[in-house]
């Protein structure tokens, strides 16, 4: 079984939605610290005016974990959806993705980490059709020291083979998950294939609402589908 494990972001990039595509079961990581100025609340659309930052204010307390970050401002949401919007409202695939968004936009979200949550996986399954399993780290029992936690969570699930992004290779030891029977892969997240994209220059690393809005159904083409494609000898 094939497992990675994430902090939840917002609206996050295509390669978050690539690790997922890529394992038989996600988990969120949210029970750990938040992290400041990262992904967790905040991430980049194209604009008419270039591409801008959409961030969900959290307050100033950053002494706290991820699913412990509640959203007490209401303004931000009607905010976000004018930018996406404005921005996207010619796009070819407005009008199946924006109603989704909107509805989004239109509920009270007591938590980052609920917000979150929830939105990824509405996006996986019913925009990108993922099939992958969803679990929470909030689930399992793990008292056991911060080196020693994403190990002890990995072990109850029974996991063969771990999927891990580039940038844990600071901090995960692989030897030691071998050592345990367990296979640590590190995500090789691209590069990714141009689409055709509104405003201008192509950019790469913005939320995954781009290129849904752009691509609709074919997005997934976009992300993991051009891996696909069989090459010509």
């Amino acid at each position: 079984m094939k497992v990675a494990v994430l902090q939840s972001n917002y609206l996050p990039w295509r390669g978050y939605f690539d690790l997922i595509h890529d394992v038989d079961v996600f988990v969120f990581y949210d029970d750990v610290q938040y992290t400041v100025n990262d992904w967790r609340n905040r991430n980049r659309v194209k604009t008419a005016n270039g591409v801008v930052w959409i961030t969900i204010p959290i307050g100033n307390q950053n002494d706290r974990r991820i699913c412990d970050v509640e959203i007490r401002d209401r303004g931000w949401a009607r905010k976000h959806w004018m930018t996406i919007e404005q921005s996207y409202r010619r796009a070819p695939h407005f009008e199946t993705v924006g109603p989704f968004l909107r509805e989004i936009y239109a509920r009270e979200w007591p938590s980052l980490s609920e917000l979150n949550q929830t939105t990824i996986k509405a996006i996986a399954k019913e925009m990108l059709g993922i099939t992958t399993e969803f679990r929470d780290s909030r689930e399992f029992a793990l008292q056991s020291s911060k080196s020693d936690r994403l190990l002890l969570l990995l072990k109850q699930l029974g996991v063969d083979e771990y999927v891990s992004g580039p940038a844990a290779k600071a901090y995960v030891d692989a030897d030691a998950y071998a050592r345990a029977g367990i296979k640590v892969t590190w995500k090789d997240y691209g590069p990714y294939p141009e689409y055709p994209q509104l405003h201008g220059p192509f950019v790469p690393d913005v939320s995954i609402v781009d290129v849904l809005m752009c691509c609709g159904d074919d997005a997934g083409h976009y992300i993991w589908g051009s891996r696909d494609v069989p090459e010509v000898v």
